[in-house]
């Protein structure tokens, strides 16, 4: 395994992220734990979950497969950074979601039990806040539908000064070491910096956003100001839902059906996609997880393997080099968004 600073941050994280959103849903418990102890002893040390994974309003369903396992092994836990997320709904509470002060403490709090451990390493949050539907100054909230959530505003409900003084309290009482956002846009991660700095508050050290060869909007602003602040991006969705994993040869050995309309409407793209990984001896996976760790701003592409033979190939792609000519190949297949405004202007 190779490592890396996450960010501008001391610390040593793995060159790939294990994702445990399939934990105790998708891939059962035992399993899980199998594919865990596998990631540890191919050298990762960082792993990544949230308190919404699992499928089940309120349960934390991954986050206590983690505490079992970490309950499990002696001494493990030191040996892991850990990562867990917050503000999807977590119960029909009309503040059992989002980024208030008030939902940020008991979040971090129901997750700390959860894990079993009495630290998380990085907290995240998970979507910037935009609040919930509202009429004037009275909030609507449909309890029998608590993930309807979006509103009809635009600005942030929950402003940085407050989420950054309950960050800093945490990390004062020892529950939290880092903090970092997911699915922010670019103005909001410049905006949280900016407010960070003038509070003498170190900031987000990672940003975990969508990103990979057939979703690369992100190159447009996000990547640029992450590299602009010394912030870790570590993208999600790797594979493109497995699009970018083998999925028209699949779909016509009579696999991946659920992919067909993707599949086919990047039919071209993906014919010569798969014959240059072929050409390169390595599967359209392990190619496509290489092409994000060669980007200096990527910190630790987040894998989600359903098996250990997904695991284990996922785990060699650190040591794929991809020269500038295949590094070109991909780019004319796969089109770079490049950075603005040079890339929509002058």
């Amino acid at each position: 395994m190779k490592y890396i600073h996450l960010g501008r941050s001391g610390v040593l994280v793995s060159r790939v992220c294990l994702g445990t959103m399939n934990f105790g849903s998708v891939t059962s418990e035992t399993d899980s734990h199998k594919i865990l102890d596998k990631a540890i002893d191919n050298g990762i040390n960082f792993i990544d979950t949230a308190n919404v994974y699992g499928n089940k309003l309120g349960e934390g369903v991954t986050e206590q497969v983690l505490g079992r396992w970490f309950d499990s092994r002696t001494n493990l836990r030191d040996k892991v950074f850990l990562s867990t997320k917050a503000y999807c709904p977590m119960g029909h509470g009309i503040n059992d979601r989002g980024s208030s002060a008030y939902h940020i403490r008991s979040a971090v709090d129901a997750s700390l039990k959860r894990l079993k451990t009495d630290h998380i390493d990085l907290f995240i949050l998970h979507h910037i806040d935009r609040g919930i539907p509202n009429k004037g100054d009275i909030a609507v909230w449909n309890i029998d539908k608590p993930d309807v959530i979006w509103p009809k505003h635009l600005n942030p409900i929950t402003r940085f000064e407050e989420i950054w003084e309950v960050m800093e309290s945490l990390i004062l009482q020892g529950k939290i070491s880092y903090v970092g956002l997911s699915n922010f846009p670019a103005w909001a991660i410049v905006q949280g910096m900016e407010k960070a700095i003038r509070r003498n508050f170190f900031g987000p050290v990672t940003v975990q956003n969508m990103y990979n060869l057939n979703q690369r909007t992100d190159e447009l602003e996000i990547i640029p100001a992450c590299r602009e602040y010394g912030i870790g991006y570590t993208p999600w969705s790797p594979l493109a839902g497995g699009l970018l994993a083998g999925a028209l040869e699949k779909y016509k050995s009579g696999r991946r059906a659920s992919l067909r309309t993707e599949i086919l409407n990047n039919q071209q793209k993906l014919e010569k996609w798969e014959e240059l990984c072929s050409t390169l001896g390595y599967s359209p996976a392990e190619v496509a997880l290489a092409w994000l760790q060669h980007n200096p701003i990527v910190t630790s592409p987040i894998i989600g393997p359903r098996t250990l033979e997904q695991l284990i190939s996922n785990v060699k792609t650190v040591d794929i080099n991809l020269d500038n000519d295949t590094l070109n190949e991909i780019n004319k297949i796969w089109k770079p968004m490049g950075e603005a405004p040079e890339s929509y202007s002058w």
